[in-house]
């Protein structure tokens, strides 16, 4: 079998498993996903490739360092999703979130350096530098999150861009902005606000509604990820986003009206601790490596709205576990 062999932690989830596609889609090397099917990672988001002879299931936890150190020998490259990723509950509880995203990403980085992996790719978040009020992130900014997730997520990068330093581990760090598209699990804005729509619920919109973020569409970040990982210089960190700064407000008027409701479907709610006001990056870097965004805003919310219509088979039981 030609191509390299890739490992990808966090594989049966949102971005990781959109990730696993477009490497089958697009390239010959081989994928094993390893997931510990934790609730927003589930074998259901992964079923249409499960028979691809270049894809292979691990069971497994990040923090975990036998099985891990099984599941990565013999792969030429990892990218690294696997984290807990809602701000929401890493406020109401933050202890998983530093266990996973800092320990884990510890034990990732440190297997990576003992079985001399050749590429590993950290993918990182936007939310690291906090709220920037005018203007756009630079890689070379200071940090400054303000949640329990995004912080954890700005030692996970510090974690990980350590291990080049100090052991000369070839480490790349993304940090992307907002995800959106098929498979992302319906307790985040987009799937949550457009299934709640679908099902004639309303919409519970933070504080005034108009929050700001850069809402990429995940294909065009997955896009993004495979550039950095052929063509990103270890060490260095790549910001990826869209360039599509949007309230809150905005983003639900737009879903709204994809979807036929109106007003009547939106409800306020008191704001989040801590809300971030607006965030957004510079990607000239990323850019530089060949990488563009190939869809729009609208075009790309038209695609996710009609694809959660299409496959209520996967969202509607895990709505009703949570």
């Amino acid at each position: 079998m030609s191509g390299r062999r890739i490992l990808v932690t966090g594989g049966a989830g949102f971005i990781g498993s959109n990730y696993v596609r477009h490497v089958l889609a697009t390239t010959d090397d081989s994928v094993t996903v390893f997931d510990a099917l934790t609730y927003a990672g589930n074998l259901s988001t992964i079923r249409d490739v499960d028979d691809d002879p270049r894809f292979e299931f691990v069971k497994g936890n990040i923090c975990d360092p036998e099985s891990l150190e099984d599941a990565m020998r013999g792969h030429d490259a990892v990218v690294h999703f696997a984290a807990e990723s809602h701000v929401d509950r890493s406020i109401t509880g933050p202890d998983d979130f530093i266990h996973t995203n800092c320990f884990g990403t510890n034990v990732v980085m440190d297997t990576a350096r003992r079985l001399e992996i050749g590429r590993v790719v950290h993918i990182g978040t936007d939310e690291v530098y906090g709220s920037v009020e005018v203007g756009s992130s630079k890689e070379s900014d200071p940090l400054e999150p303000r949640s329990p997730y995004s912080a954890s997520k700005a030692g996970s990068d510090l974690i990980a861009l350590s291990y080049h330093h100090t052991y000369g581990v070839p480490v790349t760090v993304t940090r992307c902005t907002n995800n959106f598209g098929p498979y992302q699990f319906p307790e985040k804005a987009i799937p949550l606000f457009t299934t709640n729509l679908l099902d004639d619920a309303t919409i519970p919109l933070y504080g005034d509604g108009l929050n700001e973020r850069d809402w990429i569409y995940v294909d065009d970040h997955c896009a993004g990820v495979q550039v950095v990982l052929d063509h990103g210089a270890p060490g260095e960190i790549y910001n990826v986003g869209a360039g599509n700064e949007t309230p809150n407000r905005v983003l639900v008027d737009k879903l709204l009206a994809i979807v036929g409701k109106d007003e009547a479907s939106v409800r306020y709610v008191t704001d989040r601790l801590g809300h971030d006001r607006r965030y957004s990056v510079d990607i000239a870097k990323v850019t530089d490596l060949g990488w563009r965004r190939q869809r729009t805003l609208d075009e790309a919310l038209e695609a996710t709205v009609a694809w959660y219509r299409d496959n209520r088979w996967w969202w509607e039981p895990l709505k009703q576990r949570s």
